[in-house]
């Protein structure tokens, strides 16, 4: 484990200084850029976790010198868009990260390098659609439109059109906007009795995520249904803005606090309430666990919020612990391949997942643990396509194998474009079916 020498600190976190003038100097920046760079440069521990390790190596070993702070800084850049803050290199490669006196935070400097060029307008169009998914979602929810639109996001003339013109790669896959969203279509919970455990609040408020909402609406009603199974009590989140993620990506930080004060206010009543907060999507939890609290550090309501929010199977997990899951599994799963997606991975929540599916009798689990290399918008943009299918290959591979019945990751976005490159690696993909759907399927309901 990372720590100062001589120390058994467990690692820690700074919060994130965008606020002050020094955070957006292309000097300063530069500077911090070049200590860092050195340091991975002799260490290399990262090179297989990512573009942006093997393009900062290579670069380094072009120069004259072989040191990194001989590489010319207009290249800085080059590593920069090859980050796309899965912040694994953080909690699971970097030896120095702090409390180490090098104090290495390669994600969050990657951060603040893209905000310092959003700022300064140096971001494409392309990025900052893909990132608006409130404004997307307005295709959802009326059939004609979404009829329309999956339609012609479907054909190879309009897919051309799209690369040529956004630089969304013809061939990535591409979500489907859902004819009914989910918060308009969602039952309402049951009326039960409110059994608190000792470790699990006995109601939950969920909060929906644009991608549940307007994309696939199925994954939400089974959460609900496995909620109503196990007599939870649930509501949905009156109102509920994107959590910001997709603009984090982008060094959008304004506009990351702009839905912080969308979002923040709702969530903290809720989670004053008693309510345990859960989101079926990993990085609709990581943005509200860790990344709202290192940006807003004296917040209280953000830190109430952090501490009421669930990962789903982390909740369930802890409510078998508190006696009160049911395990009365009608169907058995068979072979289950299971990726661990990364923005699930970095919240220290161990294979919570695995643990639940565990219960089921008749299920036999294959983990996978590695990047798919899909990271939200990266894989679906035409100069980083190719590489996204490139660091998911190995995933590709081993989730295929032994002939399962179904391939699953909490993050479905990568689960779609794990099903993409075993097809395009001439595999037969299983059905791809979330998590909380198999949990669905085992219960029979």
């Amino acid at each position: 484990m990372p720590h100062k020498e001589g120390s058994i600190e467990a690692p820690t976190r700074h919060p994130l200084d965008w606020r002050s003038p020094d955070f957006y100097d292309p000097a300063s920046i530069d500077d911090e850029l070049a200590r860092v760079f050195d340091i991975c440069a002799g260490c290399r521990r990262c090179v297989s976790l990512c573009g942006a390790f093997p393009t900062l190596f290579d670069l380094v070993d072009e120069t004259q010198s072989g040191e990194a702070h001989d590489v010319d800084h207009t290249a800085y850049a080059k590593v920069v868009d090859q980050c796309y803050l899965c912040d694994l290199c953080y909690m699971t490669k970097c030896p120095y990260v702090p409390p180490h006196a090098w104090n290495v935070d390669f994600p969050h400097l990657m951060l603040r390098a893209k905000a310092a060029r959003y700022r300064r307008g140096q971001v494409a169009l392309r990025d900052k659609l893909l990132s608006n998914t409130d404004a997307l979602g307005h295709f959802a929810g009326i059939p004609i439109v979404t009829q329309a639109v999956n339609a012609i996001n479907e054909t190879k003339p309009a897919r051309a059109a799209m690369e040529a013109t956004l630089g969304v790669d013809r061939n990535a896959w591409l979500p489907r906007f859902a004819a009914r969203k989910f918060r308009s279509s969602a039952s309402a919970g049951p009326e039960v009795p409110i059994r608190d455990g000792e470790r699990t609040p006995g109601k939950v408020a969920v909060y929906a995520t644009c991608y549940v909402n307007f994309n696939e609406p199925g994954i939400g009603h089974d959460l609900l249904a496995v909620l109503a199974h196990n007599e939870i009590a649930y509501t949905l989140v009156d109102k509920e803005a994107c959590c910001g993620m997709p603009l984090l990506e982008q060094g959008n930080l304004e506009g990351v606090a702009a839905k912080k004060e969308q979002n923040i206010p709702m969530l903290a009543r809720y989670a004053r309430e008693g309510y345990a907060l859960v989101a079926a999507i990993p990085s609709c939890v990581l943005m509200y666990k860790q990344e709202l609290p290192l940006m807003f550090p004296d917040d209280a309501d953000v830190r109430i919020v952090a501490d009421a929010f669930w990962d789903p199977f982390e909740y369930f997990v802890a409510r078998h612990r508190d006696g009160l899951l049911k395990t009365d599994f009608k169907r058995p799963l068979g072979k289950v391949s299971y990726h661990v997606p990364c923005h699930g991975r970095v919240q220290n929540l161990g294979r919570k997942t695995f643990d639940a599916l565990s219960l089921i009798p008749g299920t036999e689990l294959n983990v996978v643990e590695r990047c798919s290399g899909h990271a939200g918008t990266f894989g679906v943009k035409k100069e980083f396509h190719a590489t996204a299918m490139r660091i998911g290959k190995p995933v590709f591979k081993a989730m295929s194998e032994h002939s399962p019945a179904y391939i699953a990751s909490d993050c479905q976005l990568a689960g779609h474009h794990i099903e993409q490159g075993i097809r395009e690696s001439g595999g037969a993909a299983a059905p791809l079916s979330h998590p909380l759907s198999l949990l669905r399927i085992a219960y029979g309901i």
